[in-house]
């Protein structure tokens, strides 16, 4: 879709626009498009006292019921009330390996859909389309999967072997944006735009989003293709913009170096250039994540040394590996090994070469290249393309790398917001980030506590994982539904998405 008639389209307004086409986004569009939850009839739920209330109004949708008193009494592995509930009805006690069935129903009425615009970057999938392809995804399949379309089905057609019920990356960004064409979503969709401004229309309580949009025409000199300008008027905002844009940085000196990067798809470039192999200097990983384990195993493929340092305990309860469990994660699983039986162990004095990466007799399956610096934090980078770390007792080593790779998170990219939407944070002093300073929103509402009729869902409020962000999506779509069922959403105007002109973002099959 293209949203370009700047000139026009300030006269209308869209009762919501939605920045961010990832799973996030992608599951509001679906639920403000009609496409309603009920309770199925003759269905149950296993935990009884969800069961019991749900019975007491099964005539109304799920967007119609009391979600926080559904939500009383609910526990499940997020920190968000609605998260759980959601969870809960789509997927039944799905945390102790049962596959019960959903007790929802999906209704299309399309008389009760919601006119909204969704913006995005990329194609819809979000940051799945950028993400390595080969490697399978931490969550099973159908904790990914989005309502009305299974994952597990879906992925089974288009390869025969489906490993541990887990999918790649690649497969994930080709569902969702298979689900967008199967759904009938696309018309909603304006693909390849950047919001740049967020503000609020002098004078009202409307939401002014200002962009651009890239053109899809012949590419302009330097391959770059023309930037249309946008300004679109909203009665609502949602910001559904995840939190993979910004890498996180140690802030350390030395660390715009040319060696030193901050992303996996770095690593899979000097890969491709044909950089690394079994006879390079080790690969230094900063970062004891996912995508610091993904990093090592890419190496471990290739035979390159791996320095691992990571400020935590192996032991500690908080590190993800030791979440995990041991048969649906084998490969991280054998991180966890590593970084616990082949530690580095301090020389007897500065300046005496590191000891060997596995002893012969060390107990389990070992990487002969690999040794991890439990408990050691990165003091600076040479331009000798040596690293300066930092481990308890303040004992330092000095470690010789052909590259560093600082993979320690991401914040979002909330540039558009004034002073990068720090006010709208649970901490107004410190910057937004995913875990320490997520948005400050209602718990049942998603609405912002400090700006109303501004929405944010998925990392943004804490939430990194697909299974559970459709909650938030769950908690928008029903607060909407509400007021625009007592005179509060403002009028529906059917024609302030079809204003926004023909469609442009193209989905591939």
């Amino acid at each position: 879709m293209d949203v370009n008639e700047k000139d026009s389209l300030p006269t209308e307004v869209l009762p919501v626009v939605i920045i961010g086409n990832g799973p996030s986004g992608i599951c509001l569009s679906y639920l403000l498009s009609g496409y309603i939850p009920y309770l199925s009839p003759g269905a149950t739920h296993p935990n009884p006292l969800l069961q019991g209330k749900l019975r007491e109004q099964p005539h109304l949708s799920l967007l119609e019921q009391d979600l926080e008193y559904l939500c009383e009494g609910l526990e499940g592995r997020s920190s968000n009330p609605m998260a759980v509930l959601f969870d809960s009805l789509l997927l039944p006690d799905s945390d102790f390996g049962l596959d019960h069935a959903s007790p929802l129903q999906w209704r299309y009425e399309p008389q009760r859909a919601t006119p909204h615009l969704v913006l995005g970057k990329g194609l819809p999938g979000g940051a799945w389309h950028a993400m390595e392809g080969s490697m399978l995804t931490l969550s099973l399949a159908n904790w990914m999967e989005l309502p009305g379309l299974k994952l597990k089905d879906w992925v089974r057609e288009k390869r025969r072997n489906v490993r541990n019920d887990r999918a790649t990356p690649a497969e994930i960004a080709s569902y969702y944006q298979h689900y967008v064409r199967q759904m009938g979503l696309e018309g909603n969709f304006a693909c390849s735009t950047t919001v740049t401004s967020l503000e609020r229309q002098p004078g009202s309580a409307l939401w002014r989003v200002q962009g651009l949009q890239r053109g899809t025409g012949e590419e302009l000199e330097g391959g770059c293709h023309d930037q249309v300008p946008f300004t679109v008027l909203a009665r609502n905002v949602v910001l559904a913009t995840g939190t993979h844009d910004i890498p996180a940085r140690l802030g350390v000196e030395g660390e715009g170096l040319p060696f030193v990067c901050h992303s996996f798809w770095e690593l899979e470039a000097a890969i491709a250039r044909g950089e690394l192999n079994q006879a390079s200097e080790p690969v230094l990983v900063v970062g004891a994540g996912l995508t610091a384990a993904d990093a090592v195993l890419a190496a471990h493929h290739l035979n390159t040394p791996v320095y691992h340092a990571f400020r935590r305990s192996v032991a500690d309860p908080n590190l993800i590996f030791n979440q995990l469990p041991r048969l649906l994660y084998p490969e991280y699983h054998k991180i966890h090994q590593m970084m616990s039986q082949q530690q580095h162990q301090p020389g007897p004095a500065p300046g005496q070469p590191l000891p060997p990466a596995s002893p012969p007799d060390s107990p389990g399956p070992s990487y002969s290249g690999y040794l991890s610096f439990p408990r050691h934090r990165v003091l600076a980078f040479r331009p000798d393309r040596k690293c300066e770390l930092e481990g308890e007792g303040g004992r330092r080593t000095v470690l010789k790398v052909s590259m560093a790779l600082v993979l320690i998170g991401a914040h979002p990219n909330l540039s558009f917001l004034p002073e990068n939407g720090q006010s709208l944070g649970l901490n107004p002093e410190e910057p937004i980030t995913c875990r320490r300073n997520p948005l400050e929103v209602n718990p049942y509402t998603y609405e912002s506590v400090t700006e109303s009729g501004l929405y944010a869902l998925g990392p943004l409020v804490g939430e990194n994982f697909v299974r559970f962000l459709k909650g938030g999506a769950l908690a928008i779509a029903s607060d909407l539904a509400k007021r625009q069922q007592v005179g509060e959403g403002g009028v529906a105007l059917t024609r302030g998405v079809e204003t926004l002109t023909e469609s442009a973002c193209m989905l591939s099959s």
